[in-house]
């Protein structure tokens, strides 16, 4: 059994699954609150699922781009967690997570383009077929009118919490928003399942986060200069 922790977004999830096939997943829409609801979401999840911390194989995390914080408290929790049970730890790109849950809803001969809001009119990105095949690897992207201006052989499918901001700045003669906004645990599990049977696990020590971008603090607004 895989336990997944999806924590790149302000939408927190947990999901279990055994073999591939998901036995439950819970979601939280919880804002800024990741480190209170994650550990008791754990907890509730097996409990109502009847599973054991002992049944668990392996833990799978959230690998970026997304909330820095987000991603700490996801990384951080899995690694304890893979700690005490002595059990491995699994890395899904969070663009992948959005990607396959848009294949498997649409399907259709289009370029896939998820979207996850790195602020302004920036966000992170990558561009896939209609077979899953990444055309363009996971960047950081300011959008302008210009943007996809070299696709324009097939529609594009905008989806992600950054797509909706972008929708009217692109200009491209067949660009279609989906409803999907944020990577799920659920749909998580079944990617790490695959990698766990691939042995494509990570190392606990060195193991981080893809952030893409430094984590910026803001500057505090009424500093003394001495």
């Amino acid at each position: 059994m895989i336990l997944s922790l999806e924590t790149s977004t302000p939408v927190c999830s947990v999901a279990l699954h055994d073999k591939g096939q998901i036995l439950g997943e819970h979601r939280y829409f919880t804002g800024k609150s990741h480190s209170s609801v994650l550990p008791v979401t754990i907890d509730q999840l097996l409990n109502n699922c009847q599973v054991e911390m002992s049944d668990l194989e392996a833990i799978a995390v959230s690998g970026g781009p997304g909330s820095y914080t987000g991603l700490r408290i996801g990384t951080a929790t899995a690694k304890g967690l893979c700690v005490g049970l002595d059990i491995p730890l699994i890395s899904v790109p969070s663009l992948e997570i959005l990607l396959a849950e848009a294949l498997r809803v649409y399907g259709r001969d289009s370029y896939y383009i998820p979207m996850i809001d790195a602020r302004r009119m920036e966000v992170y990105q990558l561009i896939a077929n209609s077979d899953g095949q990444i055309l363009e690897e996971t960047s950081a992207k300011v959008i302008s009118e210009d943007s996809f201006s070299g696709l324009t052989d097939k529609e594009i499918i905008l989806f992600g919490d950054g797509a909706s901001k972008c929708l009217e700045t692109i200009k491209h003669p067949a660009k279609t928003l989906v409803t999907i906004e944020y990577p799920n645990a659920g749909e998580m599990g079944v990617l790490a399942y695959s990698r766990f049977q691939k042995k494509k696990l990570e190392d606990l020590v060195y193991f981080e986060p893809d952030y893409l971008k430094a984590f910026q603090t803001k500057k505090p607004k009424n500093q003394l200069i001495g």
